[in-house]
């Protein structure tokens, strides 16, 4: 007799799965509905596969992780298999067997052995919150519940990629800035630690008075050589204790303020974070979503603790019977322009398109922020760069002018 692996249902409609010793297929669905229970997948079982299936799992790496590519991939090839009648079970599996990424791989498999265990497709997606968020779950139990799953995973797909487009030209306008810096710093670090004391011992050998500027720097210089050690352990030790701080929920929330007070790119947070709130907000209210829920939704997937708040301080507006406009307004986020949009959206019932306007307005506003960011930023870097490069001329260059003035004097 061979082993069977069954998943059905009762006569109640309850899920039931299971393994059976019988000589067929046929054998084991007759045991079943003399039980009670409806097959809906019989398959046999082997050991081998089940251990295989562990080992892989269990090769995964702690650092791999799904990219917003690979998610927008899935998202975008889910929508097409729904849409062509496709049931998900089998979709999903041959999508985990096509799929290089081990971690989102095994989550699908995972996933499909929930749905044949009679679980929804929105809660099998819930229990991996690091792959599918709140938003992403929400959308899909929407998708079930309407018979549109396939619209729900188009939906994602579009979100998730202006969301991706927004990060990339995020991290594209503020690359350069950021290596500029950071070459400034192991300048300032290299001519401190190895040029300075180069040319302290030439000084020292001419004897007289030094420039201010050059008694500057060598202490500077002395400072860091003789206390590099415990500048080193300062900046380990702060680095620690910010990191902690910042995964604490109050640090986080002020982190998140703070980042969004930065000078030139706070503002530009600040606008990429509403248009963010008003396109999540916009996809959840064309959902059908409740706007309480969609509030509570849009309050965790903002990615931003004080944002956050600030929408779940409207839903508590809503609760209490404000209005959307009126609960907006208090928060104090949006601009009087946008503010009367949603007072117009709000008046018309259609909250859901001026949400649409709203997050075009502020992600075109991002878009040309970010363009310009570069000629922005740049004479700043070129001031900075000017500052010091004209300290250390005065303070390297001054002593040998004066001696060579002294020698041919």
């Amino acid at each position: 007799m061979a082993s069977f692996q069954y998943s059905g249902r009762h006569r109640d409609g309850s899920a039931a799965s299971g393994r059976i010793e019988a000589l067929s297929k046929e054998a084991v669905a007759s045991q079943l509905q003399e039980q009670g229970i409806t097959p809906v997948k019989v398959e046999v079982f082997n050991p081998e596969d089940d251990g295989e299936k562990t080992s892989k799992a269990g090769h995964i790496s702690f650092f791999e992780r799904v990219t917003p590519d690979e998610l927008i991939m899935f998202s975008r090839q889910m929508a097409s298999l729904t849409r062509a009648g496709v049931p998900i079970t089998s979709g999903m599996r041959g999508l985990a067997n096509t799929i290089r990424n081990p971690l989102l791989a095994s989550t699908l498999n995972t996933v499909v052995d929930d749905l044949e265990r009679g679980n929804t497709l929105s809660t099998t997606l819930s229990k991996h919150p690091k792959l599918f968020t709140d938003l992403y779950v929400s959308m899909i139990h929407v998708g079930e519940n309407t018979g549109r799953l396939d619209e729900a995973f188009s939906q994602m797909t579009s979100y998730l990629d202006l969301e991706r487009k927004t990060a990339r030209s995020i991290k594209q306008a503020t690359r350069y800035p950021m290596f500029v810096m950071i070459a400034i710093a192991l300048a300032l670090g290299v001519i401190n630690v190895f040029v300075i004391p180069a040319f302290k011992s030439v000084f020292e050998s001419f004897g007289g008075e030094m420039p201010w500027q050059t008694r500057l720097l060598i202490t500077i210089s002395d400072f860091t050589v003789d206390w590099w050690h415990l500048i080193l352990g300062g900046l380990v030790l702060s680095s620690y204790f910010f990191l902690r701080w910042k995964k604490t929920e109050n640090g986080q929330r002020k982190w998140d303020q703070i980042k969004l007070r930065f000078p030139i790119v706070g503002g530009i947070l600040y606008r990429a974070m509403l248009g963010r709130f008003a396109r999540t907000f916009s996809v959840v209210l064309k959902a059908d979503i409740p706007i309480e829920q969609g509030l509570s939704i849009v309050s965790r997937a903002m990615g931003n603790r004080y944002i956050g708040e600030k929408v779940a301080d409207m839903r508590k507006g809503i609760e209490r019977g404000e209005g959307f406009a009126a609960t907006a307004h208090r928060t104090g986020m949006f601009s009087p322009l946008v503010m009367q949009m949603l007072a117009v959206g709000e008046e018309t019932g259609r909250v859901d398109k001026m949400l649409a306007d709203v997050a075009d307005f502020y992600e075109e506003e991002v878009e040309y922020d970010l363009q310009n960011l570069s000629s922005v930023i740049e004479p700043i870097l070129i001031v900075a760069i000017g500052i010091m490069v004209l300290v250390l001329a005065l303070g390297v260059f001054l002593p040998l002018w004066e001696l060579s003035t002294t020698i041919n004097g």
